[in-house]
């Protein structure tokens, strides 16, 4: 049974990790070294004269192209393959962390998780939702300490849809004015 109640542990650990991190972040960490090479190349040629040190722009402009076109390759069979691929890599991650943890609450349900504890005593259905709930207050903790120790708000996924308007904006006309016909 500590095998079963490390299991699950790292089960919901890998939840969590996964439920904040973003699904999409996961899945196109791929490409994301050929872009900062092409900023980087980028840069560089910017920064240098075409007319002034032409051997070094020109060396730079093939790199560059060549980064480019691997870029874009590599970005036209993403896109290609972009649905299936998502498909396949969400249906592996639910069966990897939800999937698993359904099976697992099924298998052993009728089980103390604890050896020699009494029937009904602490269930996996229990185990796992202390386990979620720790790793979430550690994971908050974590956060709050980085922010109370670096003084920059920690980065967030965002989900929700910009406002049209914000908050402290004001608006165009005069509050208490009057206004004549």
């Amino acid at each position: 049974m500590p095998f079963l109640l490390l299991v699950v542990f790292i089960l919901q650990f890998l939840l969590h990790i996964v439920n904040t991190a973003g699904a999409n972040t996961i899945n196109e960490l791929k490409a994301q070294g050929l872009k900062r090479e092409i900023i980087r190349l980028k840069r560089e040629l910017g920064k240098t004269s075409a007319q002034d040190d032409f051997a070094k722009w020109a060396k730079l402009d093939r790199q560059h192209n060549k980064a480019m076109s691997e870029y874009q390759k590599l970005d036209g069979s993403l896109r290609t393959h972009q649905t299936t691929f998502n498909s396949t890599i969400s249906t592996l991650r639910w069966l990897g962390t939800q999937g698993l943890r359904f099976i697992l609450q099924f298998w052993f349900a009728k089980s103390p998780i604890f050896p020699r504890a009494p029937v009904g005593s602490v269930s996996i259905n229990v185990w796992g939702i202390a386990c979620a709930s720790m790793i979430s207050l550690v994971a908050e903790a974590l956060a709050a300490s980085y922010v109370l120790v670096t003084h920059k708000p920690v980065p967030t996924v965002k989900t929700e849809e910009p406002m049209a308007f914000q908050a402290d904006q004001k608006s165009s006309g005069k509050a208490g004015a009057k206004k004549e016909l």
